[in-house]
């Protein structure tokens, strides 16, 4: 692919992610290679399930024979967007692609950009050294930065505690129901055998019980 660019040629490759990062085969030494001739211009993180084939995350590798901004690459980390429209697919939205588009066209032109943590970086070449020459957009851009929600840390552990709690009470709570549910229904199979007014009182009370239980 590279040896196919001209002298100011321009490329867009779709890969696996597994090209970022992967030192097997000799890719590790081809990447740094590629890194060292100054050729990527940016690198793209998505999401998974962007195809019918497979579900695997993928990314773009920009390659730049003629770049703006030499020793320097822009890194995107966009696997936070797109919407599901299935459960085994996945579209990015008109908004998400104008978002990804500008901020590459507004680093390239200087104009409007600023690295956003959790999102985009521009880093140098030395940058992407001391990181072995991995090349995955999260290295460089962080972690996105979480609104304060106004709670106090003390009360934040409070509540999930109790929440916790809750959850592992659950299947003790569901298991009692079931062993309820299978008496009640042997008391019901047996009452059933005598009047209208036994089989009436026994239904409804039944549930009732199981309800009380669960909630």
């Amino acid at each position: 692919m590279i040896d196919k660019l001209g002298q100011n040629g321009k490329a867009a490759v779709v890969l696996a992610n597994g090209s970022l990062s992967s030192m097997t085969s000799g890719e590790g030494e081809i990447r740094k290679n590629i890194v060292n001739a100054d050729l990527v211009d940016a690198i793209i993180a998505l999401p998974d399930k962007l195809f019918y084939t497979t579900q695997i995350p993928v990314c773009i590798w920009i390659l730049n024979r003629n770049k703006k901004h030499p020793r320097k690459t822009l890194f995107i980390d966009a696997r936070k967007f797109g919407q599901l429209v299935t459960r085994k697919l996945r579209e990015l939205t008109d908004e998400d692609i104008r978002k990804i588009a500008d901020t590459y066209i507004n680093w390239q032109n200087n104009e409007n950009y600023e690295d956003v943590q959790g999102f985009c970086k521009s880093a140098t070449i030395d940058d992407i050294r001391e990181h072995n020459y991995i090349l995955t957009p999260g290295r460089y851009v962080g972690i996105e930065e979480e609104e304060e929600d106004g709670e106090s840390f003390e009360e934040k552990m409070e509540r999930l505690t109790a929440t916790l709690a809750k959850q592992f009470l659950r299947p003790l709570k569901i298991s009692r129901v079931i062993r309820l549910t299978i008496s009640l229904v042997r008391v019901w199979r047996w009452r059933s055998t005598g009047t209208s007014r036994s089989i009436s009182w026994g239904r409804p009370r039944s549930l009732k019980m199981a309800f009380m239980i669960v909630k």
